[in-house]
C-alpha cells in the first residue's frame, strides 16, 4: 500500500488488481489481469504458479503483456501448508513447471515479452525492497526494464 500511494502520480492510476490480504483472487480474475494488462505485478507468498491454474494458463494468449514481475518465493507457515496440503494433488511434472526457470519459459509460450521474477526463495523484506527499487527506477526515472535489473543485481 506504501509503494501504490509513493507512485499514485505515476501510472498507479490506470492499475488493475486485487489486494490479497482484502480477498483471493479467483481463477476469472487471475486471467482478465492476465490477458488486459500491459504489465503484471506479482508479489505475494510461495511461488506464483500455484495460484493459477496451469491448464488455463498454458492455453492462454498474453501477447499484449510487455513486462511481468514476479515478487513470490516467500514463505510463511501458513503458505507452507497450503502449498503441502495442494502438492498432494499434483503430479511431478506439474510441481517441477512452477520452478522459476520453467515459469518463465511457460510464460513467455503465452506471449508474454519480458519477465522479471525472483531465483530463490526470499523475505517479504527484501521483496518489499525490490518492489520500491522497480517502482523508482521504472516510474520515477523512466530506466528501461534492462537498466532496472541491473540496478536489482548489484
Amino acid at each position: 500500500k506504501e509503494i501504490l500511494e509513493k507512485y499514485h502520480d505515476k501510472f498507479t492510476l490506470q492499475w488493475e488488481g486485487v489486494i490479497g490480504s482484502v480477498r483471493v483472487p479467483s481463477q476469472a480474475e487471475w486471467e482478465q489481469l492476465l490477458t488486459n494488462c500491459s504489465a503484471f505485478l506479482f508479489y505475494g507468498m510461495e511461488r506464483f504458479m500455484s495460484h493459477i491454474l496451469l491448464n488455463r494458463l498454458v492455453a492462454m494468449n498474453i501477447p499484449k503483456c510487455h513486462l511481468m514481475i514476479l515478487l513470490d518465493l516467500v514463505r510463511s507457515k501458513q503458505s507452507y501448508q497450503r502449498i503441502t496440503n495442494s502438492v498432494i494433488h499434483k503430479s511431478c511434472l506439474h510441481t517441477a513447471i512452477e520452478r522459476p526457470t520453467e515459469t518463465a519459459m511457460l510464460l513467455s509460450l503465452t506471449g508474454v515479452r519480458s519477465i522479471v521474477a525472483n531465483q530463490w526463495y526470499t523475505t517479504l523484506q527484501e521483496n518489499a525492497e525490490r518492489l520500491d527499487t522497480l517502482s523508482k527506477n521504472l516510474l520515477s526515472i523512466g530506466r528501461t526494464t534492462g537498466q532496472t535489473v541491473r540496478i536489482l543485481q548489484k
